[in-house]
């Protein structure tokens, strides 16, 4: 249960960033974005300002701490890195983009350390 919750925080994470390079973030976009119950968002919301990743501002606005935008970086990047990675091999962008959420999430550091070792050499 502890790895599903975990998960959880990283999409919600990553899709704060994602958001807010367009946007003020409000958790009505979040469960717009993520097909939520604004009831589910604004739970999650409060879980996540407790654990220190995100702040609430006075009229609703979220925003990342330092230790939540490290943690949507890089859940982001391996999200990025792995679509591509997956597209390349011939696998379609929506099931590519859904295969590598799940994936991000479950991927050793080791591993994940060589896949972008490979994804950097092949962009050179």
């Amino acid at each position: 249960m502890y790895m599903k919750r975990f998960e959880s925080t990283e999409d919600y994470l990553e899709k704060i960033l994602q958001i807010s390079e367009v946007k003020e973030v409000h958790a009505v976009d979040i469960a717009r974005e993520m097909s939520f119950a604004k009831a589910s968002v604004s739970e999650a919301m409060n879980k996540l300002r407790e654990q220190g990743y995100i702040e609430v501002g006075p009229k609703g606005a979220i925003t990342l701490t330092p230790s939540g935008l490290e943690i949507a970086e890089k859940t982001l990047e391996k999200h990025v890195i792995l679509t591509k990675m997956l597209m390349a091999l011939g696998v379609d962008e929506k099931t590519a983009m859904e295969d590598a959420c799940r994936m991000e999430h479950d991927i050793s550091d080791k591993t994940w350390a060589l896949i972008k070792k490979h994804a950097d050499e092949m962009s050179k």
